[in-house]
Parts: C-alpha cells; sequence; structure tokens
C-alpha cells in the first residue's frame, strides 16, 4: 500500500508573493481586502450583538430609525417641489430618497430590512431553537418599532404643521407611487429592494470611508427602479391614509405585506443564504480543526 501523499502548504503561496520582502507582502495582503469568511463573521458579530440588546433598546432603536427614515420621503418630496417641471426631474428628485437610509445606516439604527441578513447569518451557522426565537423575537420588534416610527412621522408631516401645504402635496405626489402597483409587482419589486439592502449590508465592512458613498448609490438605485422597500414605503402609505387615497386594508394587504414578503425573500432567502453558502465548507472546516486540537488536548482517561 503507498504512502499517502500531503500537499505542501507552501505549493499554495502566490510566487509573486514569494518574490517580495515581508513588508511588501504583509502590504500586498492588506490591500487585497478581507476575504467572504472575514466579511461573514464581521456582520455574523454584529448579529449576535443585535440578538441580544434588550427588548427596550430594540424599540427605542426601530421607532428612532422609522422616524428618521421618513427623511427620505421628505427629501424626495421637498427635491420634487422645487425642481421645475422638466423631463428627467423625477430622477434629481430620487436623490432624496437616500437621506434617510444615511442617517438611519451611518447611525446603526435598527432597520427591519437589514435585519433581513444581519441576526440571520449568526442562525444559519448555528441554526437553534434558541437563535430562531432570538431572531423572530428581533424581527418582530423592529418592524412594529420601524412602523411606529413612520407612522408618527406622516402624523408630523400631516397634521403638525412642520411642512407647508404646498410641500405636504409634493410628498403625497411622490408618495403615490406605491399606488400604482398591483400587490404582486409591490411583492416582486420588493424582492429587488431586499437584495440591494442586503448586499448594501454585505458590502459595508470593506467600503471604509466610501460608506456614506455606497449607502447613498444603492438606495438612489431603489429610488430609481421604484422597488418597495416595506418601511420607507409604509410611510408613503400612512400619509396616503391620512390624506384618504387609501384605506386600511389595502395599505395592509396592498402594500406593506406583499412589501414585507418581498424584501423577506430578497434578503434573507436569496442574499443571505448564498452568502452562507459561499462560507460554509470554511466555517465547517474551522469547527473540524478545533474539534481536533480539543480531543489531541484533553487529558487522557485513567484506566
Amino acid at each position: 500500500m503507498g504512502t499517502k501523499q500531503t500537499r505542501d502548504p507552501a505549493e499554495d503561496v502566490d510566487h509573486a508573493i514569494k518574490n517580495l520582502s515581508a513588508g511588501e507582502a504583509r502590504d500586498a495582503v492588506a490591500r487585497a481586502g478581507p476575504g467572504a469568511p472575514v466579511i461573514y463573521a464581521s456582520i455574523s458579530a454584529r448579529g449576535v450583538e443585535e440578538l441580544n440588546r434588550p427588548a427596550l433598546s430594540l424599540w427605542g432603536s426601530g421607532i428612532s430609525a422609522g422616524l428618521l427614515l421618513m427623511m427620505s420621503v421628505l427629501g424626495e418630496g421637498l427635491f420634487h417641489h422645487v425642481l421645475p417641471a422638466f423631463e428627467g426631474a423625477s430622477a434629481i428628485a430620487d436623490i432624496g430618497y437616500t437621506f434617510g437610509f444615511v442617517l438611519v445606516i451611518m447611525g446603526r439604527l435598527q432597520l427591519f430590512t437589514e435585519n433581513t441578513i444581519t441576526p440571520v447569518l449568526p442562525l444559519l451557522a448555528n441554526p437553534t431553537r434558541q437563535a430562531l426565537w432570538q431572531t423572530a423575537r428581533l424581527w418582530l420588534v423592529v418592524f412594529c418599532a420601524n412602523l411606529i416610527g413612520t407612522f408618527a412621522a406622516a402624523l408630523l408631516f400631516y397634521h403638525g404643521g412642520v411642512v407647508t401645504p404646498e410641500q405636504l402635496e409634493s410628498l403625497l405626489v411622490v408618495s403615490s407611487k406605491v399606488m400604482e402597483n398591483t400587490p404582486l409587482q409591490t411583492l416582486l419589486y420588493g424582492v429587488v429592494a431586499g437584495l440591494l439592502i442586503a448586499a448594501l449590508v454585505w458590502c459595508m465592512p470593506t467600503a471604509a470611508g466610501g460608506g456614506i458613498l455606497l449607502i447613498v448609490f444603492v438606495t438612489y438605485m431603489i429610488a430609481l427602479g421604484n422597488f418597495t422597500h416595506v418601511i420607507a414605503g409604509s410611510g408613503e402609505g400612512f400619509l396616503l391614509l391620512l390624506d384618504g387615497q387609501v384605506g386600511p386594508v389595502w395599505l395592509v394587504f396592498g402594500l406593506i405585506l406583499p412589501a414585507l414578503i418581498g424584501n423577506v425573500l430578497g434578503g434573507t432567502v436569496l442574499f443571505a443564504i448564498l452568502a452562507y453558502v459561499q462560507v460554509k465548507e470554511e466555517i465547517s472546516a474551522e469547527r473540524a480543526d478545533r474539534r481536533t486540537a480539543s480531543a489531541r488536548h484533553a487529558p487522557a482517561k485513567s484506566s
């Protein structure tokens, strides 16, 4: 029987790196940026932190996120108000949609669509009943808190006198786009929005100083394509409800529920699971190595 051939780890070293000095090699590795397992670990660590936060903290952060995300509706509406009518004006007004997302994401507030990936990654790596319960708790609290925040902001805009009647009319105009879609279209457009937000979360650890630009770019694409974000869309729906243009049944079953399903499908079913698949083997190998090391160092049982 022939001896088993073992692979020399040195064979995996790039010859271009071997010819560099130690300092140059470190610089080359640093410039390459973190690999997928490192990004996964970074987001998963944040997810574990959020899963263990007290419910009151989640409520406060989630309501604040809902309030501030309405700055996206306000920003788009104000752009629409001041821009003259010309072809392409709506594409410029869509820039305003990015404002609330910048505030919420850079402020590390609890936004439901971020949570379609952040706490899901540790759940996929450790699918226990406790982890599932913690994820469900986080989703429920943050989603409800976000809706409370957007409704409070809608009340403030509509009845609080913080915007002029002309500005309010512009807010209603930009919000009325959500009525153009059927529930199925809202769901499908929500898949794209959920996928884009999940991709944004995945890219943030490597964005360094370009985080704000990344947020602006991704959320601008959501506005430009009229893709459905359940929290921002709920704020638009609440404004239309207060104005009498839609009823509560349509708001729930024609907008919020389809958008919710679409965002979860895009963020969790598509992106988060695929993100886990690409690092699953590395995680499994690391666990096996840890078990082997533990067994090797375990004290031998006395006979």
